[in-house]
């Protein structure tokens, strides 16, 4: 029998003796080639460099798997002669690798196309939420499961952040809600086929900034991979009202008939709409009567303790309680899991607070979107920033802010750049460059000056508007070395 992509619609679908490659390692790599063995596919996985834990794992459930270059893994592909091929996140479209299967034909998805494929393993009914945003995708995504956890609503977060998505869909155990964070990358990859349009049964976007724009190519392209988050949504789509391009694609969406647009604001809500009134979030969506009645949901001081009260955490706020409310929740149930919630470590952390001196740890802060949301929390700050700019000019960022900062603390290797940008905005503003680029160093030299800098009130805020692979493994170990220099400045 001839292969065929669109009879591959089922886990029960004749998958056996297919040949599928699958192109980078990690996690998703590594659970697309466990799911494809398990369905009796001819499997072969090539990547840069596989963990050597994956290694160990490979060999027991005999999947063939090579490290390999671009030039090599073009050969061994075109000598595999694959079917189709799943291609991890962070690969860029323009790789040579996924050129060379465009040129021969060869389809390619990535991870949660396949899902979707294979998602009648054990629950082909469950429900599917699926959270995008430049920022706050990953608290969002939290906050939902955690609400709907903590409800009785058995649900797993999944995707870009939580347990690889093909693990779910193979969970045995009951799952109410897959909880879904998809990134731009995986958006880009999703919805190519007929026979496998996702069809979530809510979409958030949270909101869109320039992000990525050296792996999408341009910030266009960037906003329409985004976009798909909304395609088929079957129940609400959850978008930024304070954002246009987040309203712009919901009305450009194509949904399935009666599905509701529910936007968010940090202002005064409309009818149709969840946002704030004095000091209370606030539902005038899901009422019976939403031009003549609404329905608080909690008070923000309540969130005190939650990690939640700064404005972006909010509007991601905001997002999870429509999610939640879409199911049916009653507002209070949804108020009493909120209290229990804990914001993860990173995303504007309050370390510590010495000297009168707050120090706050946004190292998920990756972009400039997120740096900015950070400092518009607070008045006057002594700014740690750099790293990977990803293509970004953090120029418009600088200009909003200026009249915040007290000085700026320079990290990474692009420290050049940022120099020129604050010399053409902000010369005011005193600049520190933290010429180390020993991964133990660099945090406590950037504490130290800040410190130097900062007075009774201040903020040392850590929120590099940067990726962070150009001196640390990833923004968890900036984050962790930033903390551990402020508890040894506190020990001081």
């Amino acid at each position: 029998m001839s292969f065929d992509l669109a009879q591959l619609t089922s886990w029960n679908a004749p998958w056996k003796g297919v040949k599928v490659a699958v192109f980078g390692a990690g996690a998703s790599g590594f659970s697309v080639a466990d799911t494809l063995q398990e369905l009796e596919c001819k499997v072969l996985l090539v990547a840069q460099e596989v963990a050597n834990d994956h290694k160990n794992m490979l060999d027991v459930l005999g999947i063939d798997y090579l490290e390999a270059g671009e030039e090599e893994t073009i050969k061994k592909f075109a000598d595999f002669q694959p079917d189709f091929l799943v291609v991890a996140p962070g690969i860029r479209q323009s790789n040579p690798v996924l050129l060379w299967a465009n040129e021969q034909g060869i389809p390619v998805m990535g991870d949660i196309e396949l899902a979707w494929r294979l998602k009648d393993k054990s629950h082909a009914e469950v429900p599917w939420v699926l959270i995008t945003g430049t920022n706050g995708k990953t608290t969002t995504t939290e906050l939902i499961e955690h609400v709907l956890n903590s409800l009785g609503y058995p649900a797993v977060a999944c995707g870009n952040y939580g347990r690889p998505i093909l693990d779910v869909v193979r969970l045995p155990e009951q799952v109410s809600c897959y909880v879904v964070e998809i990134s731009s990358f995986q958006l880009h990859w999703i919805n190519t086929r007929p026979e496998a349009q996702i069809s979530p049964y809510a979409s958030v976007c949270l909101n869109v900034a320039e992000d990525h724009v050296d792996w999408h190519g341009s910030f266009e392209n960037y906003k329409s991979d985004k976009a798909k988050v909304y395609s088929n949504t079957s129940r609400v789509c959850i978008y930024n009202k304070a954002d246009p391009v987040t309203i712009q694609m919901v009305e450009d969406a194509d949904v399935v008939e009666g599905a509701r647009a529910i936007g968010f604001t940090l202002g005064a809500p409309a009818p149709g709409e969840l946002g704030i009134i004095e000091d209370m979030l606030v539902d005038r969506a899901f009422v019976e009567d939403p031009h003549n009645t609404a329905v608080t949901v909690i008070e923000i001081p309540d969130l005190e303790k939650t990690g939640l009260v700064t404005p972006h955490n909010i509007s991601n706020t905001l997002a999870a309680v429509a999610v939640a409310r879409s199911f049916g929740i009653k507002a209070e149930n949804i108020a009493e899991a909120l209290e229990s919630f804990r914001i993860s470590p990173h995303r504007q952390e309050r370390v510590a607070t010495i000297d009168e001196v707050l120090f706050v740890n946004d190292s998920k802060a990756t972009n400039a979107h997120a740096a900015g949301a950070a400092l518009a929390s607070y008045e006057s700050v002594v700014w740690i920033l750099g790293g990977l700019l990803k293509g970004q000019d953090i120029s418009e960022l600088v200009k909003k802010y200026s009249e915040r900062l007290r000085a700026v603390i320079f990290i990474g290797r692009e420290k050049s750049q940022l120099r020129q940008i604050f010399e053409r905005h902000a010369p005011s503003i005193p600049q520190v460059e933290v010429e180390t680029n020993e991964t133990e160093l660099i945090m406590a030299k950037a504490v130290s000056e800040a410190k130097r800098f900062a007075k009774p009130g201040d903020v040392v805020l850590m929120a590099p508007a940067a990726a962070s692979m150009d001196q640390f493994k990833d923004y968890a170990e900036r984050g962790d070395f930033f903390r551990k220099a402020v508890r040894e400045l506190e020990g001081n």
